[in-house]
């Protein structure tokens, strides 16, 4: 099996640790989500795998061997950092075949790739007439090349209309279940919990957490209960009595705080409160993360009812 390992990572310009003693491994079959605010140290982390940066210490190893050893590195990892990085005077087939031939690669590989990715009509056009979406596809394409092991994709969903992101979608699940190791760098959490099935989370260069993302929702979602009966005024005097908060909400029902479905309904079948409705609430991956990573930020705008406004006398 091939993974992703970091050991003691750390990585420093001037003054500034961009990464900072990081330890985490990456394992195969699954997919995993690497996130962080900007300036968390997610991209100099996937170049310090890759060799295009050298750490100040600590190694990062691809299979037990660093990147700069690998014979032919598109055999073992596939990557996607910049997709603006292809020569735009060159056609897609063109980049593909100099890559596949550098690698020792099958001609055919070419034609697969372009195929899986969507591009083999457009795999003559010179590469400056792409749309972002379409170099996005280039550069998957590129990292799918040496059928590898290792996937590292950052940010692989720019770009891409609605149905290059459910594609993507597949494409990442399908790559985990046939047993590769699978890094994805991502902002859209919304977009993340579709595909990931574990979270790498750095804040300025450390790491906050590296758990599996059902867990890590459930570690950060406040225990929150929606219940609708049509004896709203009997349940809700029961659950201020046992010192829960309760609330209206929008649709008729109430919201429990600090209580679990279990709960509500075993209060509420004690009591004799017939229940039309009952689920317990749980955060959004975007709410969870925003729990953790608050004050991690390396830029934070300030609301405007707390700006302070100096005026000339």
């Amino acid at each position: 099996m091939t993974s992703i390992d970091v050991e003691d990572l750390t990585k420093t310009y001037g003054h500034d640790r961009a990464v900072d003693r990081l330890t985490c491994s990456i394992g195969p079959g699954r997919v995993t989500g690497f996130l962080g605010p900007n300036g968390a140290g997610k991209s100099t982390t996937m170049r310090l795998v890759l060799g295009l940066d050298r750490p100040t210490s600590g190694t990062a190893t691809v299979g037990g061997r660093s990147y700069a050893t690998l014979r032919e590195p598109l055999r073992t990892v596939g990557a996607l950092l910049d997709a603006q990085a292809a020569h735009g005077s060159r056609t897609a087939r063109a980049h593909l075949r100099f890559l596949a031939v550098s690698n020792r690669l099958a001609p055919h590989r070419v034609d697969e790739v372009l195929q899986d990715t969507g591009l083999a009509s457009v795999a003559h056009r010179r590469i400056k007439t792409f749309s972002l979406g379409m170099r996005q596809r280039l550069g998957i394409a590129t990292a799918l090349l040496g059928d590898p092991p290792v996937l590292m994709l950052d940010e692989p969903t720019n770009g891409l209309d609605p149905e290059g992101i459910v594609w993507i979608r597949h494409l990442l699940r399908r790559l985990a279940r046939e047993g590769r190791t699978v890094l994805v760098s991502s902002h859209l959490m919304n977009e993340t919990v579709t595909f990931a099935d574990h979270l790498v989370v750095l804040g300025r260069g450390r790491l906050l957490a590296d758990v599996p993302t059902q867990e890590f929702i459930a570690e950060h979602s406040p225990a929150r209960v929606r219940v609708r009966t049509d004896d709203p005024v009997r349940l809700r005097a029961a659950l201020l009595t046992r010192g829960y908060t309760v609330a209206r909400d929008d649709g008729g029902g109430w919201t429990v705080e600090g209580a679990t479905a279990e709960q509500v309904g075993s209060l509420a079948a004690r009591e004799g409160i017939p229940v039309l409705e009952l689920t317990d609430e749980r955060a959004s991956l975007e709410q969870a993360y925003f729990a953790l990573t608050a004050g991690e930020a390396e830029f934070t705008a300030v609301p405007a009812a707390h700006r302070t406004t100096s005026r000339e006398a």
